[in-house]
């Protein structure tokens, strides 16, 4: 019998998803991103569930797609997903890179597909996919001169070097960068502290703050606009400001 290629942890509001190949490195095959996937519409679906986290078993958070099967003729990518089944597709909720040792290659567009990335001091980020004959497609040259100064991106994928997690965190691709071994803790704290705001407030916000960039500038008002008023119109607008008049905690109820 094999085990599960993903961990798949509710902690509270928290999925915690870990990729547990660590003999590879924690290297995505399809059987990883079927996993993901389907731990990614659970995600969505939940709405007890509010953040997810994606980390990776054995000091290491991912080392890309698993050569092996490639050469076998095994794809990773699925049809609308992509890489990991999220390169694509990422979910509605707030989603976490918790990165320990390697994030490459494929790796690192994984991380990248994420909102929020946490790393330990011995993380390394890259994607030296040009010194393999290769390009990194599922994401990492689009979203990393989106994440970093473009330049400095180009940098990085031209020449395929490796950049460190005091690096990473310099340029802001890294949001909390911690001890070595405290990158899921550090990402589980953060994610209880985003999942102690009100659902739809951080699901809008999301969407707002991934979209905007696409909007015409005489039409961001505009578009924005009935994303607002549904959230100023929901229930959870005048729990926020009956809790804070009686100087309690707010009780979500994600409507």
């Amino acid at each position: 019998m094999t085990s599960a290629p993903v961990l798949i942890e509710r902690r509270g509001a928290v999925l915690v998803m870990t990729i547990d190949r660590p003999a590879q490195r924690n290297a995505v095959n399809r059987a990883v991103s079927l996993a993901i996937a389907a731990a990614l519409d659970t995600l969505d679906a939940d709405a007890d569930l509010r953040v997810g986290i994606v980390t990776g078993s054995g000091g290491n958070f991912c080392s890309g797609m698993d050569l092996k099967a490639f050469v076998d003729g095994e794809r990773p990518e699925l049809e609308g997903r992509g890489f990991a089944g999220v390169a694509e597709a990422p979910p509605e909720k707030p989603l976490i890179a918790a990165v320990e040792g390697f994030a490459l290659a494929g790796g690192c567009e994984l991380a990248l597909a994420c909102d929020l990335i946490v790393a330990g001091e011995g993380a390394v980020f890259g994607l030296p996919e040009a010194a393999r004959g290769l390009v990194a497609g599922s994401g990492g040259l689009i979203r990393l001169r989106e994440r970093i100064p473009p330049a400095i991106a180009l940098e990085y994928a031209l020449t395929a070097r490796r950049m460190d997690a005091a690096t990473a965190h310099r340029w802001g691709l890294v949001n909390r960068l911690v001890a070595s071994g405290e990158a899921l803790a550090a990402a589980s704290a953060l994610a209880d502290e985003i999942a102690a705001n009100a659902p739809l407030s951080v699901a809008t916000s999301k969407a707002i703050m991934a979209a905007a960039p696409d909007w015409p500038v005489a039409e961001r008002w505009t578009i924005q606009r009935p994303m607002v008023e549904a959230v100023l119109a929901s229930d959870d607008a005048q729990e926020g400001a009956r809790a804070f008049a009686d100087k309690r905690a707010p009780r979500w109820s994600g409507r």
